[in-house]
Order: structure tokens, then C-alpha cells, then sequence
């Protein structure tokens, strides 16, 4: 009897001990999946250390802190965002995402930074108006926004070298064969301009854009739940001014281009 009763308080323990840890245990963390072109400086890229950084990653790791989300960072091939995003394979492109021409493709949050498309150029190439690129040849990243703007622009695309502009898969590429004299110009964000050129003397970015453009971050058009919930928070952590600002300061980013919390 002695023995039946030690091991029937045993077996209560142990059942007590389970339900308890099960009490105990905490819910799984929300993931937010952020997809990005991991050579798009200075919104996201990857640093000497191999870690991704860069003014919308940033800006992505302060809003999920805020909503206790954890934030995954995944690089994509720009081209293939589009499935991506309708796969679920990513939850949202956070990545200098322009939102003209764009409007009907996603679900999108407030629009946070104004942008031009701009034409990029070594300062000898004797280019110093848009018109100057008669002739010239000049590239751009393929399905880009800046693409989209220079499609729109039939006279100017008709009157480059072959009639035609080049495409290059991003724009550290591009500026790359720029450098080697592969062509005369890219048609880029200003912002990522501004960013491949720092510090380097010899280059001009034209006074003349080819388009002004905003950016916002892009969900799939039925995942309006978390859209709602990532847009508030962007504008709660964009009422932190001191954050903002030093963050475009960091990256380069003039602070009188960011929308939201003014």
C-alpha cells in the first residue's frame, strides 16, 4: 500500500510538472519575412562584415522591436519579387519600393520618402543636360522604377546609342562598368546616387530628372492585417525625430525628402 501511494504522488507530480511547463510555455514570436535587393545602397546592401544593413533595414528593426515582431531579412532577385510576395515566400518588399505605376500591384503602407530617377554621369563625359544623352550609351537596373521612368521617355530612349538604353541586374554593377567606361550614364535613384559616389571625386549628377517617385512598402494585396499593423508602427517610430534624422544622416538620405511624422 506504502508503495502504491509513493508512486501514485509521483505520477500527480509529474503530470503536475508538465502542465505546468505547458502553462509556462510562451507563444511563438510573429515573424515579419522582409524581402530586398541586397545591392540597392543605401537602403539595404550588405556591409564588409557580411551583415545587411542599410537605412530601410534599420527602419524595419525599429518598427518590429516596437511590435515585438522578429524581423528576417531575406535577399532576392528583384525580378522574381513579384512571386515572391503572391507565394508568401516573403511578407513585404521594404527596399527603396516605388509606389508609382505600382498602385494596383500590392497593398501598400503610408508613403514615407520622396525620390527622383536621375542620370548619373562622369564629370568629363561632357553631359550636362538630359539632352545631352543623344547618342550616348546608357544603362539602367533592369525592372527597376527607374526602367519604368525611362520607358516613358520614347524620344529620349529613340535618340540613345541603338536606339535603346542598357540593363544591368543592380546598381552597383552598373556603376561598376561606369567606371570602366562600359557607358555614359545611368539612369538611378537619386539616393543611391548620391551613396555610390560619396567620397569620389569625377562624377555629376544632373540637375535635369527623368521623374519624381515615392517610396512605401509593399504587401500582397489581401494581407491588409499585417499592412495596418506595420504601417502604424512606422508611424509611431517616425514621431522619434532624433532617430529619423540620424538615420538619414547616416545613410545619406536628406531628411526634408522623409513623409511621415511631419
Amino acid at each position: 500500500m506504502k508503495k502504491l501511494l509513493i508512486l501514485t504522488l509521483a505520477l500527480l507530480l509529474a503530470t503536475t510538472g508538465v502542465l505546468s511547463l505547458a502553462s509556462c510555455k510562451q507563444p511563438e514570436q510573429e515573424t515579419l519575412i522582409l524581402g530586398f535587393d541586397a545591392t540597392y545602397p543605401p537602403f539595404g546592401y550588405q556591409a564588409e562584415d557580411g551583415s545587411y544593413t542599410g537605412f530601410d533595414i534599420e527602419y524595419a528593426k525599429r518598427v518590429c522591436d516596437k511590435l515585438g515582431m522578429k524581423l528576417e531579412l531575406k535577399p532576392i532577385d528583384w525580378e522574381a519579387k513579384d512571386e515572391m510576395i503572391k507565394t508568401g515566400a516573403i511578407d513585404c518588399i521594404w527596399n527603396g519600393f516605388t509606389y508609382e505605376g505600382r498602385e494596383n500591384d500590392y497593398t501598400w503602407t503610408d508613403r514615407y520618402l520622396n525620390n527622383s530617377i536621375v542620370v548619373l554621369v562622369k564629370s568629363d563625359a561632357g553631359i550636362t543636360t538630359v539632352a545631352d544623352l543623344a547618342g550616348k550609351a546608357v544603362a539602367v537596373q533592369s525592372d527597376s522604377s527607374g526602367e519604368d521612368a525611362l520607358k516613358k521617355k520614347t524620344d529620349l530612349v529613340a535618340s540613345l546609342k541603338d536606339g535603346n538604353y542598357l540593363t544591368e541586374p543592380d546598381y552597383t554593377t552598373a556603376f561598376t562598368k561606369l567606371e570602366a567606361g562600359s557607358f555614359e550614364a545611368i539612369v538611378i535613384d537619386v539616393g543611391v546616387a548620391n551613396y555610390l559616389i560619396e567620397g569620389k571625386s569625377g562624377y555629376t549628377i544632373l540637375e535635369e530628372e527623368i521623374s519624381k517617385e515615392t517610396y512605401g512598402v509593399g504587401f500582397a494585396k489581401e494581407n491588409t492585417a499585417l499592412r495596418d499593423k506595420i504601417n502604424t508602427a512606422m508611424k509611431e517610430v517616425a514621431a522619434d525625430t532624433d532617430f529619423v534624422k540620424g538615420l538619414c544622416e547616416k545613410y545619406g538620405i536628406n531628411y526634408s525628402a522623409f513623409l511621415l511624422g511631419k
